[in-house]
């Protein structure tokens, strides 16, 4: 079941991302997802590494390391997303 709760949770922070990044990505929604999941587990290690992992009620100092992960994933994910596919689309 943590499978499933990792594709979700890297499903929203995919999106917050890509809301949070200003102008318009052309990143699709599943590899805004794969760069999601990846911003969790950076995040999640970070937290560990700070030592705010685990507190009493909502982990927010996580939850920021995780969203601010997710955010330089999927701008590093959208560059190289139209670095690839982009350059094909302007010729033909």
């Amino acid at each position: 079941m943590s499978w499933l709760w990792a594709i979700i949770v890297g499903f929203v922070l995919g999106l917050i991302a890509k809301a949070i990044i200003p102008g318009k990505q052309h990143i699709p929604l599943w590899l805004a997802t794969i760069c999601g999941i990846g911003g969790a587990v950076i995040g999640n290690w970070l937290a560990v590494l700070f030592g705010i992992d685990e507190t009493k009620g909502i982990d927010w100092g996580r939850h920021v390391l995780q969203i601010a992960a997710a955010v330089l994933i999927v701008y590093l994910g959208e560059k190289a997303y139209t670095a690839v596919k982009g350059n094909k689309r302007q010729r033909a």
